[in-house]
């Protein structure tokens, strides 16, 4: 799962926490660590990233419950045209939508976890009314194909195909096929609506030769809204062997999603789409042009200079890049990265963001614990830069060695 859905889905832990929160305001004071450079930086619990995810979220999932069908579709199809995406580059109108259809998703969710077909099967029933209601309006064609999505993939589940039981993969085709029939009567071309076209890329997962389609999918999404980081991200995930590609396919495609976006990501088109397949696939090294990839990554924050995707690289470099595995050349230069990082755009700390950052998720931590221990990745981290020391990610590095 990408780090960035991760992110999400711990935001939205995290607001339904009943655990005593944490205060906001603290500071990591390095210098009272180790005799070395100082550096002292707020420490923010809940970042203004995490704020717009939530407050669009809360305002989707309140629109849908008031039975606003029409307000909710209009103010989707408004930022989707608008193209408005959060501090980070997260589309406004997919965190609408997400909470449009929070409610149905979740009991429809249960009801696949009690192996209960029909009452899933009636809960998108009823959903489907409200498109009947508002037969012309594609935003809510794309909440209702979205709900589709997510419970086909609880259906399925994440297992192997041989280990999926074969009602579960019928229940999973069945509501990829709705999602599909939903979608197919709207263009996304014609209504200059990225949201629509990456609903088509969602769905190549159920398609019988998703490999044929991936790339002009990705493209037309791509073209669609080039400022969105986020579908390059996936585009690169889903190129992987894993997925519908192959590590020569993801090199061609970066290499592609650079020039065409170019004139507003300068060299962050190719980092883009490396970022996520690195952190899930070690082969992905294997054709990686690090000088490209380090360049990339200064084009974005000089471009994308808010907090949350500062402090995402910065975790990336410092902490969960995995200094062992093919081109050790390469994670050494990446590694390097986070020097000018800290020094040149890191300005305060998000400890969710760091523990997302390795995509190793510990069963049965509340949000508090999760805190902690970004928290400590990030200390961990920036104490050694403080020191003069390399990250730990950088190949040969002592992570035990400290100022």
């Amino acid at each position: 799962m990408p780090v960035l859905d991760n992110l999400t889905s711990l935001i939205r832990k995290a607001r339904n926490s009943a655990e005593t929160p944490l205060s906001d305001g603290g500071v990591i004071n390095i210098d009272a660590l180790h005799t070395a450079p100082k550096l002292t930086l707020p420490e923010k619990k809940t970042s203004a990233e995490e704020d717009a995810r939530s407050a669009l979220f809360e305002e989707g999932l309140f629109l849908a419950r008031q039975d606003a069908w029409t307000t909710l579709g209009d103010r989707i199809c408004r930022s989707d045209a608008a193209r408005k995406m959060t501090p980070g580059g997260v589309p406004e109108a997919e965190l609408l939508a997400e909470g449009a259809r929070a409610d149905a998703v979740t009991a429809a969710t249960r009801a696949v976890k009690a192996s209960d077909e029909t009452t899933a099967a009636a809960i998108l029933d009823d959903m489907a009314l409200i498109f009947e209601e508002t037969p012309n309006n594609h935003a809510v064609a794309y909440v209702i194909a979205m709900a589709h999505i997510d419970i086909g993939w609880a259906w399925r589940g994440e297992g192997w195909r041989q280990d999926i039981p074969a009602a579960h993969r019928a229940a999973f085709f069945r509501h990829f096929k709705a999602a599909s029939d939903l979608i197919d009567a709207f263009d996304p071309f014609e209504l200059d609506s990225p949201m629509l076209a990456s609903v088509r890329c969602a769905l190549l997962s159920a398609e019988t030769r998703p490999r044929t389609r991936a790339s002009d999918d990705y493209e037309d999404l791509i073209d669609l809204a080039p400022g969105a980081g986020k579908y390059m991200r996936a585009l690169g995930n889903h190129m992987l062997p894993r997925w519908f590609g192959s590590h020569e396919r993801l090199e061609h495609e970066a290499q592609r999603t650079m020039a065409r976006t170019q004139d507003i990501w300068g060299a962050g088109g190719y980092t883009w789409t490396y970022l996520d397949a690195l952190s899930v696939d070690d082969g992905a090294f294997g054709l990686l042009d690090a000088a490209l990839f380090c360049s990339g990554m200064r084009d974005i924050l000089d471009r994308q200079s808010d907090q949350h995707t500062i402090n995402t690289f910065a975790a990336y470099t410092g902490s969960a890049l995995d200094p062992d595995g093919i081109n050790q050349d390469a994670r050494a230069q990446i590694a390097d990265c986070f020097d000018w990082i800290v020094t040149d755009y890191l300005r305060e700390v998000h400890p969710r963001v760091w523990y997302a950052a390795k995509g190793v998720w510990a069963c049965g931590l509340d949000d508090q614990a999760r805190l902690a221990k970004g928290r400590h990745r990030a200390w961990a981290a920036l104490d050694r830069h403080a020191s003069g020391l390399p990250p730990v990610t950088a190949p040969n590095s002592d992570p035990r060695a400290t100022g």
